[in-house]
Parts: C-alpha cells; structure tokens; sequence
C-alpha cells in the first residue's frame, strides 16, 4: 500500500484554534495509529507544521481522510502538501 508524506503549514494566526482543538485532532491521529493507516506524526520543533505519515489506497482515499481531520474541519491549516513516498531502507521500507 502506498505511503504519503503529508505536510501541514500553520501560522501564528491559528495558534488558539489549534490549542483548543489539539486533543480532538490527536485522538482522531490516534485512532488511525491503531488501525494502521497512520505510521508516524509530528510537529516541526519551529511551530511552523507537522508531518504526518499515512498508507492509503491512493491520493483520493488520502484526500478524504485528511479532510476528517479536526484541524482541517476547523480550518486551521495553511497548507498541504501531499507527497507520494517509496522507502527503500529503514522502518517503511517493504
């Protein structure tokens, strides 16, 4: 199954949004943990995103579920970029 490298870009602006929402956002992260569609997230140490790696059917199946995403039902993300990986070596690689 393919892995994306999803990347969040935030700004101050959506500090407070993202404070109040933060643990809706982590047990909805969570949940895909357990169920193996997550494989790791993170925020960048600067404040400015996070990365967050997902394995998905496709583009589609990825697209809606990141639109799940409680800081994107709140509008609180930027940015996305989303980027098809293949890892050759290390943890993800097959």
């Amino acid at each position: 199954m393919p892995i994306f490298a999803v990347h969040y870009t935030y700004s101050d602006a959506t500090v407070p949004g993202r404070d109040t929402h933060r643990p809706e956002h982590r047990g909805w992260l969570s949940g895909l943990l357990a169920d193996g569609t997550l494989l790791s997230s993170g925020p960048y140490p600067d404040g400015s995103g996070a990365l967050i790696l997902f394995q998905a059917e496709d583009a589609q199946a990825l697209n809606a579920l990141l639109a799940q995403d409680p800081f994107a039902r709140e509008q609180l993300i930027d940015d996305v970029r989303v980027v098809e990986w293949q890892p050759v070596m290390g943890t993800f690689a097959s």
